[in-house]
C-alpha cells in the first residue's frame, strides 16, 4: 500500500533546482493549474506568486535553507526553513496540485519541524499566512499552530509577491511550539 510518505527522498536545494521549484511554486498558488488543488490563491492574488531570483536568495541565504520533496526523481514539494535565533521560519511551502489532499503536507511539515528542531535546537516554528486563507489555517491548526493576532500588512504596489485583487489582505502570524 502506498502512503503519503512512500518513497520521499527530502534534500536541499541547489541552484539547479531553480527552474522547476519556481514552476512547482506558480502551479501550486497562481493561475488555472493552481485550482487543481485547494491551496489556490488565484481568487485573491493574480501575477507571479515567487521568481528565480527569489528562489535563489533563499537557496544562497547563510541561515535559510530550501527543503525539496522528490518522489520518483522529480520535485513534488518545497518548503523554507530560516533559522531566526529560538525559532524557525517556515515558508514558500508548495505542494503539487496533483498531490494536494493526499498526505504529503503532512509528512513534510513534520519533517521540517524535525529537522528545525534537530538542526537548529529551534524551541517554535513560526509562519505568516494571507489572515483571509481560512481554510489554510484551519489545517495548520490542526497540526498545532495557532494564531496569534499579530498582523503585518500585505506589501501592495510590490509586484514580486502578486497583484491583490482585494484591499483587505494582511498576513498573520502563526506558530507551534517545537519542544
Amino acid at each position: 500500500m502506498e502512503t503519503a510518505a512512500t518513497a520521499l527522498t527530502f534534500r536541499d536545494a541547489t541552484d539547479a533546482d531553480v527552474d522547476e521549484l519556481v514552476a512547482l511554486i506558480e502551479s501550486a498558488y497562481r493561475g488555472d493549474d493552481s485550482r487543481a488543488g485547494w491551496t489556490t490563491e488565484a481568487d485573491i492574488l493574480e501575477g507571479q506568486r515567487t521568481d528565480p531570483e527569489g528562489v535563489l536568495e533563499v537557496i544562497k541565504a547563510p541561515a535559510s535553507r530550501l527543503l525539496t520533496v522528490e518522489r520518483d526523481g522529480r520535485i513534488v514539494a518545497c518548503c523554507q526553513l530560516e533559522h531566526q535565533g529560538e525559532n524557525a521560519y517556515f515558508g514558500m511551502f508548495a505542494v503539487s496540485p496533483r498531490l494536494q489532499g493526499s498526505g504529503l503536507g503532512k509528512v513534510i511539515i513534520a519533517e521540517a519541524e524535525r529537522q528545525a528542531r534537530e538542526t537548529w535546537g529551534a524551541e517554535q516554528m513560526q509562519m505568516t499566512v494571507i489572515s483571509v486563507r481560512d481554510d489554510l489555517i484551519a489545517w495548520y491548526e490542526r497540526r498545532g499552530y495557532r494564531r496569534t493576532g499579530r498582523m503585518t500588512p500585505f506589501p501592495y504596489g510590490d509586484e514580486r509577491f502578486g497583484v491583490p485583487q482585494r484591499d483587505d489582505l494582511r498576513f498573520e502570524l502563526l506558530v507551534k511550539e517545537l519542544v
